[in-house]
C-alpha cells in the first residue's frame, strides 16, 4: 500500500522540535474524563490486569495499550480513550504488569514482545457478546506489541479487529534502544532507568533469584537494563536476542487487519529502520504515515488543550 499523505501537521512555535513535543505534551497536557469502570481480570497464568472501561454505549471497542513504564492514566492515553468516545468508541485502556498500583503476582514482567495480555484484554472485552468490531491502539512499546500480535500468528487474532493503529513505534527495537542510549537523550534514559529499577527492587522482595539487586549498580542504559533483567527473566540470553525475537518489523508482512503506522520524522527514540517504507508498500493491509514533526508519542499543537492530530488521524482511520 502506497504511503499515506495525511493532511498537513506543522505545529506551531516552539513545538517544532522533536524533543519539545515529546516532553511538552506530558507536562503541560491535562485530560479529564468521567468517572470510568475499573476492573481486575485474571490471566490464564495466574497474574492480574488492572483495566478502565470508558463507555460510550457502544457496539464498537477499541483496546488501547501504553509505552514503556506507562500507564493507562498517562495524558495521552486519556487523550485518546476521550478521542474515542466522543467518536462513538468504547474503549479499554490497560495496565501492562507491574504498571498498575499493585506488583503483579508472577515472575515475568512486561516487555516488548509479550502480546499474551494483549490478547487476554480484547477476549475479556469481545466476551461480553455486545461488540460487533474492534480495534487495537498502541503507543510505543504499546504500538510494537499491537503490531507482532496481528503478524505473529494472523490466523488467531479474533475476527471482530477490523483495524489497527500503532503511534511513535520501534519496530526494530535494537536500533530504536541504541538510540536511545545516545546523549542527546539522557533525560530520557535516565528516567526510565530509574522507574525501572525500583520496580527491581519490588520484584527482589517477591523473587530475589530472578531480581539480584547486585546487578543495579552496574546499569547505565535501557540496553544493560535489559541484558540484566528482561533478557534472562524472559528466556532470551541476551538484550540482542530478546530484540531480535520481539521486534514487530519482522511480522509486518504477515498482518490482514488493515493497519496504520504513524511514525514522525523528529522521533527522539527512532532511527531509519524503524520507518517500515518498504513493507508498507508492498503490503495490502498495512499503511504508513510520516510526518515532519510529532517527537515521540506527542503529535500536540497550542493551545494544549486540541485534540492531538494523531487522535484526530487515528479516529479518520477508524471510521473510514
Amino acid at each position: 500500500m502506497p504511503l499515506l499523505q495525511p493532511p498537513p501537521y506543522k505545529p506551531k512555535l516552539p513545538l517544532q522540535s522533536g524533543h519539545i513535543q515529546t516532553i511538552f505534551p506530558r507536562i503541560f497536557r491535562k485530560v479529564s474524563l468521567p468517572p470510568v469502570v475499573k476492573r481486575r481480570i485474571d490471566t490464564p497464568d495466574g497474574d492480574f490486569l488492572d483495566i478502565d472501561w470508558h463507555l460510550a454505549s457502544s457496539s464498537r471497542l477499541a483496546i488501547i495499550a501504553h509505552g514503556l513504564e506507562g500507564n493507562a492514566r498517562r495524558p495521552y492515553m486519556l487523550g485518546m480513550a476521550r478521542a474515542l468516545v466522543l467518536a462513538g468508541w468504547d474503549c479499554i485502556t490497560y495496565n501492562f504488569r507491574g504498571c498498575s498500583h499493585e506488583m503483579n503476582r508472577t515472575p515475568e514482567m512486561y516487555h516488548s514482545g509479550d502480546t499474551r495480555d494483549l490478547h487476554t484484554v480484547l477476549q475479556y472485552g469481545l466476551d461480553h457478546g455486545i461488540y460487533e468490531d474492534a480495534a487495537l491502539i498502541g503507543f510505543s512499546m504499546g504500538g510494537n506489541q499491537v503490531l507482532k500480535y496481528l503478524g505473529e500468528n494472523p490466523e488467531k487474532v479474533p475476527a471482530k479487529v477490523k483495524r489497527a493503529i500503532g503511534i511513535s513505534v520501534p519496530c526494530d527495537l535494537s536500533a530504536s534502544a541504541k538510540r536511545l542510549c545516545h546523549g542527546s537523550n539522557f533525560i530520557y534514559n535516565h528516567y526510565f532507568l530509574r522507574s525501572l529499577k525500583n520496580k527491581i527492587k519490588l520484584k527482589n522482595k517477591q523473587f530475589p533469584d530472578q531480581y539480584p539487586l547486585a546487578k543495579l549498580s552496574s546499569i547505565r542504559n535501557i540496553i544493560d537494563f535489559d541484558n540484566a533483567y528482561t533478557a534472562p527473566v524472559n528466556g532470551y540470553k541476551d538484550a540482542e536476542e530478546y530484540y531480535k525475537h520481539s521486534s514487530c518489523k519482522q511480522y509486518l508482512d504477515k498482518i490482514k487487519v488493515p493497519s496504520l503506522i504513524i511514525n514522525a520524522k523528529d522521533d527522539p527514540f527512532l532511527t531509519e529502520s524503524c520507518f517500515p517504507v518498504k513493507e508498507a508498500q508492498s503490503s495490502s493491509a498495512l499503511s504508513l504515515v510520516i510526518p515532519n514533526y510529532g517527537g515521540h508519542v506527542g503529535f500536540a499543537d497550542l493551545p494544549v488543550e486540541k485534540q492531538l492530530w494523531s487522535e484526530d488521524r487515528t479516529i479518520r482511520f477508524l471510521n473510514t
